[in-house]
């Protein structure tokens, strides 16, 4: 009791570990609202190439694509919105993994493309729109999902 001083703080405050605050959610953003139209319609005719080539021999050499070079210039222009997803967020400083996902489809949208073009058979035609069906989703998962903290 002697070494109290009524006029005397606590003492040190105590460090406490915060979680990380979850970003702001881009979804609701005209920039992001169109990714997530795009990709999805993407998809949706992804999954028609695919449902098209389930009903032909999966041995026989690779088919033409209706409306493909239709499809390819849009493929170009949903990386090209990703990309720009991740420099908008770049440049608001965002720490979370959406910029770096963004970035990552912008470059993986077109190596898939050029598979689907690669491809000698239906049943490879059909394997790299199955992995364009994948990454499509996934830019629209990232961009709907409720954002997290950074890892």
């Amino acid at each position: 009791m002697a070494s109290f001083n009524p006029e005397q703080t606590t003492g040190p405050a105590l460090a406490v570990a915060q979680a990380p605050a979850a970003p702001a959610s881009v979804a609701d953003e005209p920039l992001f609202i169109d990714i997530v139209k795009r990709a999805r319609q993407l998809k949706a005719q992804t999954e028609a190439y695919r449902a098209h080539l389930a009903k032909t021999d999966q041995a026989a050499a690779a088919s033409p694509l209706k409306g493909f070079d239709a499809f390819a210039g849009r493929i170009g222009d949903l990386a090209a919105l990703d990309m720009k997803g991740h420099v908008t967020l770049k440049e608001r400083g965002a720490v979370d993994d959406l910029k770096c996902i963004l970035r990552g489809i912008s470059q993986d949208l077109p190596e898939k493309l050029a598979a689907v073009r690669a491809a000698t058979t239906i049943k490879a035609q059909d394997l790299a729109l199955r992995d364009m069906v994948y990454l499509l989703n996934d830019n629209v998962e990232v961009i709907t999902a409720p954002p997290q903290p950074a890892a």
